[in-house]
């Protein structure tokens, strides 16, 4: 059961109406709800013939899983966040996205021109480099990208960076496809029991790390606890120190009238100050919240305009806590 001091009753009406039957107009379909404080699941549901057993997309929780991968390569003294970013394309003598740096990468600072435009395919890169002409190579086709803004000024979230920034970690280890799959299961998931992620990868071998690593919820909790344990898991440290700490420390060209600021490919401020999450396409979400030793999962299918609802009922259910 939840802690005592939980507001059981306003808990269990919320999480009534996420799962209403037909769903609710306001937060479209919610497949499935997790809570995990003290490091034990305290509430748990499934919509449907939907059950724990199921995987469920991650869409851009997914570029948080990537942040995990580049920390891990950082502790074992591959890369460096703030060192230009290893982009072949980038390379030629005189070109301005040379000085782009995997920090900038991370915080969606690079300047680079990306359309994340998830209706209208006319101009939307991240459609064109996920089911277009990008698709067997989803990293040459953002690393193509002009720059629309110098390195480091702008804020522009974008799926194509994240794809970068995976090939970069191939690069790094000298691993792609199977091999690159390997090194995830070996590092990441495996340690914490993420039995059941299942991360995709295009014709070039690249995983496709802004968008496809499907997982049960219980295994996103998993990877939040992770995050909500300073990267240590049963006494090993598989992130290196400070790296959760950079994740979530804010970008300073976030502009102020988004509603959530952003870190290091974690969002920041959904259920409160100081707590930080993954957030994906459609209602998918894996909120921490660090006071309360508590995290969130939710996955569903929710429109665009449902968004803002999805999120106020996370910060709702946090509050009952």
């Amino acid at each position: 059961p939840p802690a005592p001091g939980t507001d059981t009753d306003a808990l269990a009406r919320l999480i009534d109406l996420a799962f209403s039957d037909p769903a609710p107009e306001t937060m479209g379909e919610t497949h499935a709800f997790l809570a995990v404080q003290g490091g034990r699941i305290v509430a748990e549901r499934y919509w449907r013939d939907y059950t724990a057993a199921h995987t469920y997309p991650s869409w851009s929780e997914a570029k948080s899983i990537t942040q995990a991968l580049i920390g891990i390569l950082v502790r074992d003294g591959k890369v460096d966040v703030h060192a230009p970013a290893d982009v072949p394309e980038w390379k030629e003598g005189g070109d301005p996205r040379g000085a782009i740096t995997l920090d900038m990468l991370l915080r969606m600072s690079s300047g680079l021109k990306f359309a994340e435009d998830y209706v209208d395919a006319g101009v939307s890169d991240v459609i064109e480099m996920l089911f277009g002409g990008g698709q067997d190579d989803v990293a040459a086709y953002a690393a193509s990208q002009p720059l629309a803004h110098d390195p480091d000024t702008v804020w522009n979230y974008s799926s194509g960076t994240t794809n970068i920034v995976a090939r970069c970690a191939a690069r790094a280890l000298g691993a792609s496809g199977d091999a690159f799959r390997d090194f995830m299961f070996r590092e990441l998931f495996a340690p914490i029991g993420m039995n059941s992620a299942s991360p995709k990868f295009d014709a070039a071998g690249t995983f496709i790390g802004s968008s496809f690593c499907y997982c049960t919820a219980r295994d996103f909790a998993r990877f939040g606890l992770l995050y909500l344990r300073d990267g240590i898991w049963d006494g090993q440290r598989l992130l290196p120190e400070g790296w959760v700490d950079y994740a979530r420390t804010p970008t300073p060209a976030v502009p102020e009238i988004e509603t959530l600021k952003y870190g290091a490919h974690w969002w920041l401020g959904m259920a409160g100050p100081g707590s930080f999450s993954c957030n994906g396409y459609e209602g998918q979400y894996t909120v921490l919240v660090p006071e309360k030793d508590l995290i969130l999962v939710r996955h569903g299918k929710s429109s665009l305009e449902a968004k803002e609802a999805v999120q106020g009922w996370m910060a709702d259910v946090a509050r009952c806590f």
